[in-house]
């Protein structure tokens, strides 16, 4: 395919990549509005999620590793994981808000600073990092690798930070769980 028909494939996805980008902060952020009455509050989740999201940083590690050395067998795979530990993630996290009140974070001084700092960051993050998903993969499976590349260059590290400062914010807060 030439790179004019790869774009033209390519923006075919564009409405889908800005419904989604838009509706899945608003859905997460409403369905943490509701909460389901007479449920067992499903504490165990937190642990479970911040292992995907380890997960998802090793992952996305290797996937790193798997295109710089050609294997992109291997990347398509992984990236694909990736997608899917960051969508069971994220159904598992509304699960627990809808089912659970927040826990307020306990520290004090400088760690009450940077666990805010941190938080904050990531759940910005999550945000903006979608549409740069949305758009990475669309580039990859519509075979227009030179945008791909390009923009995995920003998604990578936007991803990845997410990744790592979710387990970093369970880390933080997991003593202050009841």
């Amino acid at each position: 395919m030439s790179h004019s028909t790869n774009t033209s494939v390519e923006k075919k996805y564009n409405t889908w990549i800005v419904i989604l980008s838009i509706a899945i902060p608003l859905i997460v952020a409403a369905l943490f509005t509701v909460k389901i009455p007479n449920v067992e509050p499903l504490s165990f989740l937190p642990p479970i999620y911040a292992t995907v999201n380890a997960i998802t940083a090793l992952v996305l590690a290797i996937a790193l590793w798997a295109i710089k050395n050609k294997k992109t067998k291997l990347h398509e795979n992984l990236m694909k994981f990736a997608i899917m530990l960051s969508v069971a993630f994220l159904a598992m996290y509304v699960a627990y808000h809808m089912t659970s009140d927040s826990t307020k974070f306990g520290g004090e001084g400088i760690v009450k600073y940077i666990y805010y700092f941190v938080l904050i960051t990531h759940i910005l993050l999550s945000i903006v990092v979608i549409p740069f998903v949305l758009v990475t993969y669309v580039r990859a499976i519509t075979n227009n690798f030179e945008r791909h590349k390009k923009i995995a260059r920003i998604t990578f590290p936007l991803w990845l930070y997410v990744a790592v400062s979710g387990v970093i914010v369970y880390l933080m807060i997991s003593p202050y769980y009841v």
